[in-house]
């Protein structure tokens, strides 16, 4: 009897939907990050339904902007424009316009102050002005209120929240009428970064992260297609993962007295900044040939970086040789397991980039990451705005099915 119930309801609820919908429900565009998921993550065999979907749609791998850390090009992808233009230059930063502050992660009172997020329009601001309902269930950037504006519904970032709740979220979101149910919704998974941070990108527990996320993917496609929800999904990672240990440490105090430089951020790189009255001893130091990595005043690195402009950038940058790790100074984290920074034209910090029912088909190659925003936009029916995307993702997608486009601000 129970399960002839079940069946009966999972034949109705969908039913309800298409009734109260008028009959047809409009697709949802749903933007899926996977942090730390590194590109070949998906050839372990080990994620069904993820590799499903690449199967049906299409797969790439995204090639993360510099610097490869999390809020920086997280931002890039819902912005289009790289962190020099998007003004989210790293996880830390600091800004000649606040003297004594520093962004960081651990500080909310900066990172989520609008301040440092209003270099760039997000696509759920741009979306919401075209009227596009939006709704974030965890992505960089969408606690802030961002030219006064923030996602219809949105959520503090709580990385107790399990993943099963993530996913019963937005489907509930789903369930509501057509005219407050999001058209636009974005969801984090932190578990496959954190493992390899910890474990390092070959670990057992790696594996069972990534497996983790599959299976409530899994669940959440499965819960769309019960609700007759049509979806629109992009799946993407915001950059790759090396391994890293103590025996490959490059130690700036080797190099300069520490109290001579504001080391902003360490690890795969360096943003470094002299401290004032130090002369030219900090640049005499630093910009000569070094051993496994390589510094640069920011106006004079590679201009394939695209890193030299935001006066947030430090005026020194090194880059460590891949699997080397620069410190200043005692580490605050252990130095094992893995990390991402490095050059983005290291293949170990390719990113994952799976779109399904976008139009696009097959292998999309190497893509920048800032190519993910003109696809999003051109899926809402939303004009993008400006960026520093050229359009490849777009050019090679079927027209989408919303109709005519909203034009943007």
């Amino acid at each position: 009897m129970n399960r002839l119930l079940s069946l009966l309801l999972a034949l109705l609820v969908p039913l309800a939907a298409h009734a109260q919908d008028g009959g047809v429900r409009k697709p949802v565009t749903l933007l899926i990050s996977i942090d730390g998921f590194r590109a070949d993550y998906l050839c372990r065999g080990i994620t069904p339904n993820l590799s499903r979907l690449a199967a049906g749609g299409a797969h790439g791998k995204l090639r993360p902007s510099f610097p490869t850390k999390t809020f920086p090009n997280h931002y890039a992808i819902v912005t289009g424009k790289r962190p020099d233009n998007n003004g989210i230059v790293g996880n830390n930063m600091i800004d000649p316009r606040r003297a004594g502050v520093k962004f960081s992660l651990g500080e909310p009172k900066q990172s989520l102050d609008p301040f440092w997020w209003d270099e760039a329009e997000p696509a759920w601001v741009t979306a919401g002005k075209a009227g596009v309902r939006s709704a974030t269930m965890f992505w960089p950037g969408s606690e802030v209120a961002i030219d006064e504006a923030r996602p219809a519904d949105w959520l503090r970032y709580d990385e107790h929240v399990g993943y099963a709740q993530r996913v019963n979220t937005i489907l509930d979101w789903m369930r509501r009428p057509a005219d407050i149910r999001p058209a636009f919704v974005t969801l984090y998974f932190e578990a496959v970064d954190s493992a390899g941070h910890e474990f390092g990108p070959d670990s057992a527990e790696v594996n069972a992260a990534i497996a983790e996320v599959d299976a409530h993917i899994g669940e959440l496609v499965a819960g769309l297609a019960k609700l007759g929800q049509p979806v629109q999904m992009i799946v993407v990672a915001d950059h790759g993962m090396r391994a890293i240990d103590a025996s490959r440490v490059i130690q700036l105090a080797d190099l300069i007295d520490l109290p001579s430089i504001i080391a902003v951020e360490t690890g795969p790189y360096a943003a470094i900044e002299p401290a004032a009255a130090t002369d030219n001893r900090v640049h005499d130091a630093l910009l000569k040939p070094h051993e496994h990595m390589r510094c640069n005043r920011r106006e004079e690195l590679p201009k394939r970086l695209h890193y030299s402009q935001n006066p947030r950038v430090a005026a020194i940058i090194c880059i460590a040789e891949p699997g080397w790790t620069i410190l200043a100074g005692s580490p605050t984290w252990p130095v094992r397991g893995g990390a991402h920074g490095y050059d983005n034209q290291d293949p170990q910090m390719l990113a994952l980039f799976i779109a399904s029912g976008t139009g696009l088909k097959g292998d999309v190659g190497i893509v920048d990451n800032i190519e993910v925003y003109p696809l999003l936009m051109s899926l809402l029916g939303v004009t993008p705005l400006a960026s520093d995307a050229a359009g490849v993702l777009i050019s090679r997608a079927a027209p989408p099915s919303r109709g005519s486009t909203r034009p943007g601000r």
